[in-house]
C-alpha cells in the first residue's frame, strides 16, 4: 500500500522544485511510475481476501482494480492538460499539477480505507480539489454556477451519510469493514431504520449519480477542463458505486424492499439520458449524459445484490472510466483545435485527421458495448441479473442498449463524417502525445479482454 502512496506524496516536492523547463517532463515520468508500481497489486496472494500494510489501510478484489485505475489515470491527465496549462505562469502549472495529484492521494486512500468513517472524509476531501480545479480553470463563465451545483448536491447527499455512520457506530460499536461484515445482521423493522437505509445510499447515489439527481454533472462535466472531465468520468463517479457496494453488505434485510423505487429510477434514467443524448449538440454534455446513463445500470446491478451484479458492476465501472475518459480526451483535442464544443461546427474532421478518426471509432465502439471489450462483459452480465430479478427490466434494459448505440453512432457520424466545412480545413495536425494519451486509454480496454479476472471482484 505504502509502495504507490509514499511516492504519490513526494509528487508534491517534485511539482514544486523541479525546473520550470522540465515539470511537465518530470511530473509525467513520475506519475507513470507510481502507475507502473499499482500493477504490482493486481497479483493476488493473499487467501483471506484482504491484503493490508496497517489496520486503516488494506486492498481486496473489490479495491485494487479501482486503485489501480485511479493511479493508471494521473500520467494520462497530465499529459492531456499540457497544452492548455502551458501558457499559464508557472507557479499556476505548479498548482494545477498539485491538485491533481493531492486528488489521486485522497483517492487512493479512499479506495484502501478499512473504516468506514476514513473513506466518508477522503469522499468528502475529493470535493476541494475538483471544486478549484473546476471553478478556477474551467472554459466559460458558467463555471461558477457549475462548481456551485456540484458541491451543493454531494454535500446534501452526504451529510445523511455522516449521521448514519454515527448511528452505526453506535450501535454495532466498530465502523471497520473487516469487522462488520461479520457482525450479527441488525433487526430493523421501524420508520427510523428506514430513513437511515435512504441516509446510507442517497450520498453514493448522488456520486454515481441516479437519475434525477444528475443535474451536477453534466454541468460540472461541461464546465471543467479536460483533466477535471477526466477524473471526475472515471474515478470520482465510481467513489459512489464503490461506498454502494461496501455499504450493502450491512442494510441487508431492508434492501429487498427499499431497494425497488431507486432501481426502476436507474433503469427509466437510462432511458431518459440515452434520448436526451439523442439530441444533444454539445460533445461534452452528449459524453456526460451519457455517463449518467452506464451508472444507471451499475447501481441497478448493485442493488440487486447478488454476485453476477456485483461483478458485472465493477467490470462496467472500470471499463466505462477508461472509455469515458478516452471520449473527454478527444473532445478536447477537437475543442482546442476548433473552439468549439458544437458538433456541427466541426463535421467531417476523418478527412483532415484520419488516425484521430479511428480513435474516435474505437471509443465509440467501445461506448456501445462492442463484442468482446470489457463493456459488453459488464452490461451483459447486470442485464442478465436484472433479468432474472425481473424478466420486465428486459424491455427498459434492452430500449437502453439500442439508444446507447444510436447516441454513439450519432456522436461519430456528426463529429467525423459528412462534407468538410471552409473554415476548418487549415488546423493544425494532431500530436503524437495526444495518440500516445488515447493509446493508453484504449489498450488496457483491450488488453483487459484477454484477463478479465483481474477486475472481477470478490466473485471468482
Amino acid at each position: 500500500m505504502l509502495k504507490v502512496l509514499i511516492p504519490t506524496i513526494m509528487l508534491f516536492p517534485t511539482i514544486w522544485y523541479s525546473s520550470p523547463k522540465w515539470l511537465w517532463t518530470t511530473t509525467t515520468a513520475h506519475s507513470l511510475l507510481i502507475a507502473l508500481i499499482s500493477l504490482t497489486w493486481l497479483k493476488w496472494t493473499s487467501e483471506t481476501g484482504w491484503t493490508s500494510s496497517n489496520i486503516y489501510m488494506a486492498t481486496d478484489p473489490l479495491s485494487t482494480p479501482l486503485l489501480v485505475l485511479t493511479c493508471w489515470l494521473l500520467p494520462l491527465m497530465i499529459l492531456a492538460s499540457q497544452n492548455h496549462i502551458n501558457p499559464e505562469p508557472i507557479n499556476r502549472q505548479r498548482l494545477y499539477i498539485t491538485l491533481l495529484a493531492s486528488l489521486q492521494t485522497f483517492l487512493i486512500m479512499a479506495f484502501s480505507a478499512t473504516e468506514i468513517i476514513m473513506f466518508y472524509i477522503m469522499f468528502e476531501a475529493t470535493l476541494i480539489p475538483t471544486l478549484i480545479i473546476i471553478t478556477r480553470w474551467g472554459n466559460q463563465t458558467e463555471r461558477l454556477n457549475a462548481g456551485t451545483y456540484f458541491l451543493f448536491y454531494t454535500l446534501a447527499g452526504s451529510l445523511p451519510l455522516l449521521v448514519a455512520l454515527l448511528l452505526l457506530q453506535n450501535t454495532t460499536g466498530t465502523l471497520s469493514m473487516l469487522i462488520l461484515q461479520y457482525s450479527q445482521p441488525m433487526i430493523l423493522n421501524s420508520w427510523g431504520h428506514k430513513i437511515w437505509w435512504a441516509g446510507c445510499l442517497i450520498a453514493f447515489l448522488v456520486k454515481m449519480p441516479l437519475y434525477g439527481v444528475h443535474l451536477w454533472l453534466p454541468k460540472a462535466h461541461v464546465e471543467a477542463p479536460v483533466a477535471g472531465s477526466m477524473v471526475l468520468a472515471a474515478v470520482l463517479l465510481k467513489l459512489g458505486g464503490y461506498g454502494m457496494m461496501r455499504m450493502m453488505v450491512m442494510l441487508d434485510p431492508l434492501s429487498k424492499e427499499l431497494a425497488y423505487p431507486f432501481i426502476i429510477l436507474a433503469l427509466w434514467g437510462i432511458i431518459m439520458t440515452g434520448s436526451i443524448c439523442l439530441r444533444q449538440t454539445d460533445l461534452k454534455s452528449l459524453i456526460a449524459y451519457s455517463s449518467v446513463s452506464h451508472m444507471g445500470l451499475v447501481a441497478g446491478g448493485i442493488l440487486i445484490q447478488t454476485p453476477w451484479g456485483f461483478t458485472g458492476a465493477i467490470i462496467l465501472m472500470i471499463a466505462h472510466g477508461l472509455v469515458s475518459s478516452a471520449l473527454f480526451c478527444l473532445a478536447n483535442t477537437a475543442y482546442e483545435r476548433t473552439h468549439s464544443r458544437t458538433m456541427i461546427l466541426a463535421r467531417g474532421l476523418q478527412v483532415i485527421f484520419p488516425l484521430t478518426a479511428a480513435w474516435w471509432f474505437i471509443a465509440n465502439l467501445a461506448n456501445l458495448a462492442l463484442p468482446p471489450l470489457p463493456n459488453l462483459m459488464g452490461e451483459i452480465m447486470i442485464i442478465t441479473t436484472l433479468f432474472n430479478w425481473s424478466p420486465w427490466t428486459i424491455a427498459l434494459t434492452g430500449m437502453g442498449t439500442l439508444i446507447t448505440a444510436g447516441y454513439s453512432l450519432y456522436m461519430f457520424l456528426m463529429s467525423q463524417r459528412g462534407p468538410t466545412p471552409h473554415h476548418i480545413t487549415g488546423l493544425p495536425p494532431f500530436h503524437t502525445r495526444e495518440h500516445l494519451l488515447m493509446v493508453l486509454h484504449l489498450l488496457p480496454v483491450v488488453l483487459l479482454v484477454t484477463k478479465p479476472e483481474l477486475m472481477w471482484g470478490w466473485c471468482y
